[in-house]
């Protein structure tokens, strides 16, 4: 069974820094891709970024382009989403999905999605 558990949300002020994890289990992160995305209240759900675990290879949204990275830990079957230079836009719930290897923003290529976990940026 494939499970995705978010964790490392909360709150913090604009221009600081979160990391995001994504701890994934019945897979390993070697033979899928991996995609973050965030959903604001009365918005559609946003791709941020995609890292494929064969290659490395990334993508990512032009609104986080430069201030996001998604580093990977095979051996802990764990990615994460590290962000930077936070901006009260990036309040949202941020979700983690796994496809077969192949990076897109596109949520419908995504079959399994964690639960979520909410970041705030807020003074």
């Amino acid at each position: 069974q494939v499970q995705l558990v978010e964790s490392g949300g909360g709150l913090v002020q604009p221009g600081g820094s979160l990391r995001l994890s994504c701890a994934a289990s019945g897979f390993t992160l070697d033979y899928y891709a991996i995609g973050w995305f965030r959903q604001a209240p009365g918005k559609e759900r946003e791709g941020v970024s995609c890292i494929s675990s064969s290659d490395g290879s990334t993508y990512y949204a032009d609104s986080v382009k430069g201030r996001f990275t998604i580093p990977r830990d095979n051996a802990k079957n764990t990615v994460y989403l590290q962000m930077n230079s936070l901006k009260p836009e990036d309040t949202a719930v941020y979700y983690c999905a796994v496809k077969s290897t192949g990076i897109t923003l596109n949520p419908a290529e995504f079959p399994y999605w964690g639960q979520g976990t909410q970041v705030t940026v807020s003074s």
